[in-house]
């Protein structure tokens, strides 16, 4: 089966396509020269070029999109998209968590280390992060201060590789609890298209009015709305 693959939870728009499990195409386009994400740029593009080199829709038979949790607005676009070709063109749709997603790159570079613990920065000093086994889940996703996700870490009895930008930011947390931080060049560290395509892959469908973005926590606006109702005279 051909699996079109898309996630733009972070900073990075991972699109790509496989074919019984094997690339036949695969991006990860990262932020512009300004450091903003390009996926409104770049998303529709990169699909149809990964489309193509499949040769064409009718041989997708699956789109596979990463739900998240991550970037409130680079979620709204990947689904959004994934939602509007998946009804343009009669193909199912698949959700993936963008950390499992992460977290299945990480299981194959698993050295001595025997779990996977995903994590992406989540801003306002916080990250997500999820825990894993060989590709099973054992902790649910979750957003939590540095300082709790390594007390967790610290809990383990099993060493746990971490990778994701989340990895990188609190990396020196992270190691002082005990878990094995993947080098900053490694590209573990990114969602791959192949990843979500495999993942997605095996995932149950659904109807693309039931896709919605994984958050965890309410966006900003909401959070400032609320703050300035709690404003007297505002």
């Amino acid at each position: 089966m051909f699996v079109l693959g898309v996630d733009t939870a972070t900073g990075y728009a991972a699109v790509g396509v496989t074919a019984d499990g094997e690339i036949v195409r695969e991006v990860s386009i990262g932020p512009g020269p300004d450091g903003r994400p390009r996926h409104s740029q770049v998303l529709l593009s990169e699909i149809e070029a990964s489309v193509e080199a499949a040769g064409g829709w009718p041989r997708i038979g699956r789109i596979a999109v990463g739900i998240g949790p991550g970037s409130f607005t680079g979620l709204r676009i990947g689904i959004a998209t994934a939602r509007a070709l998946a009804q343009a063109r009669e193909v199912p749709l698949a959700p993936v968590g963008s950390l499992t997603a992460l977290a299945r790159g990480i299981s194959e570079s698993l050295r001595t280390e025997t779990l996977g613990l995903p994590v992406f920065d989540a801003r306002r000093n916080e990250a997500f992060a999820a825990l894993f086994a060989d590709r099973e889940e054992l902790w649910p996703p979750f957003v939590a201060p540095p300082e709790d996700l390594s007390s967790r870490v610290r809990e383990l009895e099993e060493t746990a590789l971490a990778a994701g930008d989340g990895a990188l930011r609190f990396a020196a947390e992270l190691e002082a609890a005990g878990a094995t931080v993947a080098p900053p060049e490694d590209p573990i560290h990114r969602v791959a298209a192949r990843h979500v395509c495999k993942v997605g892959e095996a995932a149950a469908e659904a109807p693309t009015d039931q896709i919605q973005p994984l958050y965890l926590r309410p966006p900003d606006a909401k959070r400032w709305r609320e703050r300035d109702r709690g404003v007297p005279g505002g």
